[in-house]
């Protein structure tokens, strides 16, 4: 990923991560190969980041003249942007001529959370009935064995290492892509990356909790739990494999439901939980050498 973090973004980012010890991202890119993506898909990553942030109010108006002084850029890369975010609902038109900072809440990402939820259920279960899913039970398989040796060197380190998380996450998306992207309806991958923008939406989130270090019996409990979800991923493959529907679809279900419970124990926690709050337990830093 090239590029370097807009100084704004680069500040909220400095500041949470010095405010609260735990871990930013969003599981989408602040900043892409322009090769790759055009300006204005960059540019509405970057102001998406912004907004779910907290660097904007809800029901702010966006001046283009202010962002494009910002971000540098022509008026017209950035009416595609806001274009692009008045899709995703992130913002709304306001009366007249410009856009209104419409920010999820919490009960938002709850919400799209328990859609994705099913949305996976139901491509474990078709993917179950699939004639060709045995030519992707290997990369299913050799997903789980990378997510269990990062467990295992957690479990050896005796505290989160970002190196490490970052590689669980990598080995977590794995293994959903794969049951996305062959469960036979390429509607079901579509519909999931159309809210894969929020926070703890991105396909193969994953939450890591920096609390678990404050005692070994915590860290433990954070060790087991990240252990029971790589079990249910062993469940959801045998499932599949035997072409068992109900239960792939079953397993599937109680699998995605832990990121909502995760989301409840947080607002029990935290009574003002916010979005900006789900960002930092949703992943890790970029990658750099494990201690």
């Amino acid at each position: 990923m090239s590029g370097t973090i807009p100084e704004p973004i680069a500040t909220v980012l400095a500041d949470r991560a010095s405010s609260q010890d735990v871990r930013l991202d969003l599981g989408i890119p602040i900043s892409v190969n322009a090769s790759m993506e055009s300006i204005d898909t960059e540019l509405a990553a970057r102001i998406r980041q912004d907004i779910i942030l907290g660097s904007y109010s809800k029901g702010e108006r966006l001046s283009e003249a202010q962002l494009c002084e910002t971000h540098e850029v022509s008026r017209t890369p950035i009416r595609l942007a806001l274009r692009l975010l008045e899709r995703e609902g992130v913002i709304r038109r306001g009366e007249g001529r410009g856009y209104m900072v419409q920010s999820p809440t919490v009960e938002d990402i709850l919400q799209a959370v328990e859609v994705r939820g099913h949305l996976e259920s139901l491509a474990a279960r078709l993917m179950a009935q699939e004639p060709s899913r045995i030519d992707h039970l290997p990369t299913m398989q050799q997903a789980m064995e990378k997510l269990d040796a990062s467990i295992s060197e957690l479990s050896r380190l005796g505290q989160l290492n970002d190196y490490v998380t970052r590689q669980a996450q990598a080995a977590n998306k794995e293994f959903h892509t794969a049951i996305l992207k062959s469960c036979g309806n390429d509607y079901v991958s579509y519909a999931c990356e159309q809210i894969s923008h929020l926070p703890m939406l991105a396909v193969g989130s994953m939450v890591f909790d920096r609390s678990v270090d404050a005692t070994p019996e915590q860290f433990e409990r954070g060790i087991f739990r990240l252990r029971l979800g790589n079990a249910q991923h062993q469940v959801i493959c045998d499932a599949i494999e035997s072409g068992d529907p109900v239960r792939a679809e079953g397993m599937m279900r109680e699998h995605s439901h832990t990121m909502i419970e995760y989301i409840q124990t947080f607002e029990k926690r935290d009574k003002s939980l916010t979005v900006a709050d789900l960002v930092a337990f949703s992943a890790a830093d970029p990658l750099t050498p494990a201690a």
